[in-house]
């Protein structure tokens, strides 16, 4: 028996065989052609992942040979191996994207049917405001990279709630994500996961408030800086050290003794519950400067020190870290002077002798004088001998130089006697 057989063209250039008279019965390596589906480009397919390579996926859609799924097809986002989007058995639902089968190649895509799918996704969740979970697939400048189905862009203002310098270690990490803005045209979608961080914030924050009691110390992160305090994060609220309780000693800038990322341990000043506000300590946490100088400085030690500060009855010398003594004018110096701008500069470096000190009351007396050397005194001019009987007319030669009160008895004595001379005549 004959088989007669018909040779058609398809638009790839590839021919069909068609039977036109089969007479012959079928064996069994035989393939039944009107079991094996027809596909064309554009057509949406489901199939079984049979192979993962490391630059494609292999997949079985019931056609007459498998079709590949090239990398860039596999997901919005890059990827550095197919095994990060499908493993084998996986179920995908796929785009035909070429078909040629005089080659036996049918190109499929993923990434089409995602990304079309997660539009409509998106655009519910922008809605309804509901949160989605997505893995970061890499960190770009200005930011991090999410898959949702398609390109997703997370500001770095709107990782976290407090600032990240580095997010090198994000990248695997899984996002809980608000949907922020989406634009089909520009193929442009922005999520936030610190919006979700702050809501929760705000639900529990009375709750933290309430477990926070002044007098305890706790550990915090510095969030922020700014001219007068830093932010200090302490468990999920963040309360203020203001700076003139940074450090013991005066700090110009917030950034002269911490910056932001740094753990520093607080001490709790007051809660307000109302305004929600917490002030906070860093130099309460610190043993103070006068403790320090405890047992370290003594009366009548000598010991460097700065001038910090000149007022009109002395100066303020620093001798320790947030330690001042006071120099009083007349401790300055051997000479007389009006003020201590005389002979003092503020920022002056100067000797000190410690004169008395009581660090319960925190005040420490000290001299500058003291530690000099007095100059001599200049001779005064000698009396000439004599000079005071001639100028009287009356010889005081013996009685200059009789003892004074044997000078006076014989004055006296004289007198008394011409008094008693005139009664008894």
């Amino acid at each position: 028996m004959t088989e007669e057989i018909k040779l058609d063209q398809t638009e790839n250039g590839a021919t069909e065989a068609s039977a036109v008279e089969a007479e012959v019965p079928a064996t069994e390596n035989t393939v039944d052609l009107t079991q094996v589906m027809t596909v064309k480009k554009g057509d949406i397919v489901k199939g079984k992942v049979v192979k993962v390579e490391a630059d494609q996926a292999i997949v079985d859609i019931g056609y007459k040979y498998d079709g590949i799924i090239p990398l860039r097809d596999l997901s919005s986002v890059q990827l550095d191996n197919a095994a990060d989007a499908v493993q084998v058995g996986d179920e995908v639902e796929l785009k035909v994207i070429n078909i040629n089968d005089a080659k036996e190649t049918l190109q499929l895509s993923k990434r089409a049917i995602d990304s079309e799918k997660a539009w409509n996704v998106l655009q519910e969740k922008l809605e309804s405001k509901e949160i989605l979970e997505a893995k970061v697939a890499d960190v770009v400048k200005g930011g991090l990279v999410v898959d949702v189905g398609l390109r997703g862009f997370v500001p770095a203002s709107m990782v976290e709630r407090h600032f990240v310098e580095d997010f090198s270690d994000y990248k695997g990490r899984s996002l809980r994500l608000r949907v922020k803005e989406i634009d089909r045209e520009k193929n442009k979608v922005i999520l936030s996961q610190k919006d979700v961080l702050d809501e929760e914030f705000e639900a529990n924050k009375k709750e933290i408030i309430a477990g926070i009691k002044v007098g305890q110390e706790l550990d915090g992160t510095v969030q922020r800086l700014t001219p007068f305090g830093a932010f200090i994060d302490i468990g999920g609220i963040d309360g203020l050290v203001h700076i003139s309780e940074m450090a013991w000693h005066h700090v110009e800038q917030p950034s002269e003794v911490v910056k932001e990322g740094d753990k520093v341990r607080v001490h709790v000043l007051k809660v307000d519950p109302a305004s929600e506000r917490i002030s906070l300590s860093i130099k309460a946490t610190q043993p103070g400067p006068w403790q320090s100088i405890a047992g370290k400085v003594n009366v009548g030690d000598i010991i460097e020190g700065t001038v910090k500060r000149l007022v009109t009855f002395g100066a303020f010398v620093e001798v320790a870290p947030g330690v001042e003594g006071l120099v009083h004018i007349s401790q300055i110096s051997h000479s007389h002077i009006g003020t201590p701008h005389e002979v003092l500069k503020e920022g002056q470096e100067v000797q000190v002798k410690v004169l008395d000190i009581n660090t319960d009351e925190k005040r420490i007396s000290l001299s500058i004088k003291d530690t000099q050397e007095a100059p001599a005194r200049e001779p005064r001019p000698e009396r000439e001998r004599g000079e005071r009987g001639h100028r009287s007319g009356r010889d005081t030669s013996n009685a200059e130089f009789a003892p004074p009160s044997q000078s006076l008895n014989l004055t006296l004595g004289e007198r008394f006697g011409d008094k008693l001379n005139k009664f008894k005549k």
